[in-house]
């Protein structure tokens, strides 16, 4: 009597497709959402809209990247969705501590005095200028600049053409250089006429 292999529970298959991204997952989700909680929220929200499409989910080749491209759409809807309920900017809904994380990752070996003061103005400055971008710039600029993605893999998660991530990206670096400039500008000491 020959026994014959059964097939695995469509939980096992789901977790067996799913777990091995999970902590990749969640890093992308805190890069995008900056809290802790929320990230691993956005985390939860993805593995439950995707457990019913197993199959769908099976028949992916590169599962990474598609997964981290689900991540990244589910973000911008909640972005979108709270945008819709309050009064608030976008640039609030995402945290600065996220900024605030990857900003300590700038730190030299060896810092003197002088280093020491420029980041602790550039830090705060940094920090204040990527909030008055867009999600989407502030995102591109943290996949690509800050956690080393290829922009071959980015424009597969945001779904976009490669030249566009090129584009975008020279756009975004722009845009931060120059306002972080004006940031840095020294400015004028007040009361002191006729000097």
């Amino acid at each position: 009597m020959a026994i014959f292999p059964f097939k695995p529970s469509k939980s096992r298959r789901f977790d067996a497709l799913v777990r091995p991204h999970l902590d990749a997952m969640y890093r992308f989700a805190y890069r995008l959402a900056g809290q802790q909680q929320d990230a691993e929220d956005l985390v939860q929200d993805v593995v439950v809209k995707l457990f019913p499409k197993l199959d769908e989910l099976e028949s992916v080749d590169q599962l990474r990247p598609w997964l981290n491209r689900v991540l990244y759409r589910q973000f911008i809807d909640q972005v979108r969705r709270k945008n819709r309920q309050s009064d608030r900017p976008l640039t609030e809904l995402v945290g600065s501590e996220s900024q605030a994380d990857w900003l300590d990752s700038l730190e030299s070996d060896s810092v003197g005095p002088d280093l020491q003061l420029e980041q602790s103005r550039l830090g705060p400055a940094l920090d204040r200028v990527m909030m008055t971008l867009t999600p989407d710039q502030r995102t591109l600029l943290l996949l690509h600049d800050v956690d080393g993605w290829r922009q071959e893999d980015i424009a597969e998660v945001l779904d976009i053409p490669l030249g566009t991530v090129k584009s975008r990206l020279h756009r975004c670096r722009a845009a931060l250089r120059k306002k972080l400039q004006r940031e840095l500008e020294p400015t004028e000491p007040a009361g002191r006429v006729g000097e």
